[in-house]
């Protein structure tokens, strides 16, 4: 109950901050509009990239709007940290498993839902640029399958709001929606860049994340497989020490 309250209060801060459905629902599918125009002004010539094309595109734009679930996870965390509100709580019966749950719950379930908005986005234009529909049933089955990844930068966020104050944190955070942006191949086509480069993308989380996105969206669950699998393990161990962070840094803060 404690957990569940937390939970609802987190999801109401969240709901009044216009700021969040402007970056979370608003900008990838403003993102995912402009990046179709681009890709239909654009000459298609054989083994040109299909990074813009929609089937890859929607489940791509889906993982960069995880990237702001990060953002607004580690400015909730480290606005209550450097606030009495979470120094309060602090005093109460509630443990650090509370606090992780009410931060971790409302934005999964946004998580979610902006998976949800941005999948029917991708459905309206890929039903007014190719006249086709896109398959729902792989949709639908993909939304649990991105759960390991919405949980993974969840867990980063929570990490940064833990150890940075409400200033340094963001800041960590638009570097890291950078970066997976970039290496994590939504804007290109990352197995066309060199085995370098393919390489360093593959020892990070990003470039997984958004690979096992794009297979199951299409239903190809046999290459999904390994990517799935290794965005999991990250988010295990990305999610456990944020646990632990948080944690450790809760009994510092008492003292």
């Amino acid at each position: 109950m404690r957990a569940m309250a937390f939970s609802a209060r987190n999801m109401k801060e969240l709901l009044r901050d216009i700021i969040s459905y402007i970056f979370c629902l608003g900008l990838p599918i403003i993102m995912l509009v402009v990046m179709t125009l681009i890709n239909l002004s654009i000459p298609q010539m054989e083994g040109a990239p299909k990074v813009f094309n929609i089937e890859q595109l929607t489940p791509a734009m889906c993982v960069f709007a995880m990237t702001f679930l990060m953002l607004f996870v580690c400015i909730r965390v480290s606005s209550d940290r450097s606030s009495a509100f979470l120094t309060r709580l602090y005093a109460s019966p509630m443990t650090s498993s509370d606090f992780i749950i009410g931060y971790v719950l409302p934005f999964a379930l946004t998580g979610v839902f902006q998976t949800i908005i941005t999948y029917a986005c991708g459905e309206v234009i890929a039903l007014i640029v190719n006249g086709e529909s896109l398959n729902i049933g792989y949709m639908l089955l993909s939304v649990p399958l991105l759960i390991p990844s919405i949980v993974l930068f969840i867990g980063i966020g929570i990490i940064f709001g833990t150890f940075f104050n409400a200033k340094a944190a963001p800041g960590l955070c638009s570097a890291v929606i950078t970066g997976a942006a970039i290496l994590g191949g939504i804007w290109m086509d990352i197995d066309t860049m060199g085995d370098t480069w393919v390489t360093v993308c593959s020892c990070l989380p990003f470039y997984h994340s958004v690979q096992y996105a794009r297979y199951a969206f299409v239903g190809n669950f046999s290459d999904m497989l390994v990517p799935l699998l290794i965005c999991t393990a990250f988010a295990v161990v990305i999610f456990t020490a944020s646990v632990i962070a948080f944690a450790f840094k809760m009994k510092s803060d008492k003292k």
